[in-house]
């Protein structure tokens, strides 16, 4: 299999530099991945309005590309052991493009929820292989620097997500923000084929065994687990729909558990949670990703619906979050090496429970610009002194000859994270507005729908606080 991947261009491979041009691909398959991530969560409400649709049903744009990123995350990145990193990582490209391209062009909601998806398998066939290129194409010494360009393009592209796609909504409409990235895929792909090397050999057993059971219970357990979240402002808890999901959903997780204990290449060790301080750590990653997506898809609404913000307007406020966070991150890992991780990550998710009680209680009335972009200036710093810190923590838990490992599995936690924080928000949102539509009282206002809603979120900042308490190892970088 590895003799289909098309070799470099000899010229550029000769060049010094031709590592660092591995590392401005793979940087360019991390900002996109992010870019589109955020830029979608701003154009919700223009959704909303175009597909004359609500709450519930929107939401599965933003869905339907994290759960399928989530799903084939973990296959993808096996597969990929097995035929070489470079072709699904092209192949990744080439959907993401395709799908963006169509997702412009998509005439209802069905169809751009279902090519969301396919755009989320082409991410995950990115995210799966991207930190592979780049760490196996730098040496060692020149690491940290190359893998500090990665995370710099990730923070720009959520940076950036809200600015672009407030200038897009307002100046071209919201298929533009499916179209701005078909050129860029493009791009990423022709230097992709023309840079990256091949894929250097893997053993004979790990190229021929799949745990092929693994992958089919894996995708159903993950899918029927968002599903069940995020129909709970739908479905009663009791409804035969709500259990069936719940139910199903489980039953897929005990069986993909009692598969991966027994393969012997599974598809997601889970051998790494048998560490305390792994588990911990990988529950901080998911609970802090699930905040940043949460409290973006709810204060996008709150701004373009509760607000009568414009688009251009909403994004600038909501880069806020991102912006601060990227600023913040490299702090907070210089204050895990020098505080421990878990010091550190308990005072920036305390920052962030914080700035979620002063949007709850005081920022939503009149005349509080001020105080509302300071809350949310705060609670990007502290994501920022959290995340970064606990994602190192919870790799150097992971046992010893794990290290890979652990890092494919900090990345899904993301895109869980990211995942469960749209889903929980939504559901929350859709259960408050439909006290609105009640004929037999008045209900809240559109803010006090989001107000409420934030509450979800302090309770991830709660768990990700006591997550970093419970570490046991003051784990230093």
């Amino acid at each position: 299999m590895r003799t289909l991947e098309p070799p470099p261009l000899r010229v550029l491979e000769r060049l010094a530099i031709h590592p660092w041009l591995i590392v401005g691909i793979t940087c360019a398959g991390a900002f996109i991945g992010q870019l589109d991530a955020s830029i979608v969560q701003l154009a919700l409400p223009a959704l909303a309005r175009g597909f004359d649709a609500k709450v519930d049903a929107v939401r599965w744009v933003a869905i339907a590309y994290l759960l399928a990123f989530a799903c084939s995350l973990a296959v993808s990145g096996r597969v990929s052991e097995m035929m070489g990193r470079k072709l699904p990582y092209l192949l990744g490209f080439a959907l993401f493009t395709l799908a963006s391209l169509l997702c412009g062009r998509a005439e209802t909601l069905e169809q751009l929820v279902a090519l969301r998806a396919l755009q989320g398998v082409g991410g995950g066939l990115l995210g799966a292989n991207s930190m592979t290129i780049l760490v196996s194409s730098v040496p060692a010494d020149k690491r940290p620097h190359a893998i500090g360009w990665f995370t710099t393009a990730q923070a720009v592209g959520v940076s950036l997500g809200p600015i672009v796609g407030g200038l897009l909504l307002d100046g071209l409409g919201w298929r533009w923000i499916f179209w701005a990235a078909v050129p860029f895929g493009l791009l990423a792909f022709v230097m992709g084929w023309l840079v990256l090397p091949r894929s250097p050999d893997a053993s004979r057993d790990s190229r021929e065994t799949f745990d092929v059971a693994g992958a089919v219970l894996l995708v159903p357990a993950l899918g029927l687990g968002v599903l069940a979240l995020t129909q709970v402002s739908v479905w009663p808890i009791a409804s035969p729909a709500m259990l069936t999901t719940a139910g199903a959903s489980i039953l897929f997780l005990v069986l993909f558990l009692w598969r991966e204990r027994r393969a012997r290449w599974p598809v997601v060790d889970i051998v790494l949670f048998r560490a305390r301080d792994f588990t911990m750590g990988f529950v901080g990653v998911v609970t802090g990703y699930a905040l940043l997506y949460g409290m973006l898809f709810l204060m996008s609404f709150a701004f373009v619906k509760g607000l009568d913000n414009s688009a251009r307007v909403a994004g600038l406020k909501l880069a806020t979050i991102p912006i601060l966070l990227g600023l913040l991150a490299p702090l907070g890992a210089r204050l895990g090496a020098r505080f421990t991780a878990r010091r550190t990550g308990a005072a920036g998710m305390a920052l962030c429970l914080l700035a979620i009680v002063a949007l709850v209680v005081i920022s939503f009335g009149p005349d509080r610009l001020v105080v509302r972009l300071a809350a949310l200036a705060l609670f990007g710093a502290g994501l920022g002194l959290f995340l970064a810190p606990n994602s190192h923590a919870t790799i150097d838990a992971a046992p010893a000859g794990h290290g890979a490992s652990a890092g494919a599995l900090v990345n899904l936690g993301r895109v869980l994270g990211s995942c469960v924080g749209v889903s929980a928000a939504s559901s929350m949102l859709s259960w408050r507005l439909a006290e609105t539509d009640h004929p037999a009282r008045m209900g809240p206002t559109f803010i006090d729908a989001v107000a409420g809603s934030l509450l979800v979120l302090a309770a991830f900042a709660v768990v990700a606080i006591l997550t970093s308490l419970a570490f046991r190892q003051a784990v230093h970088n």
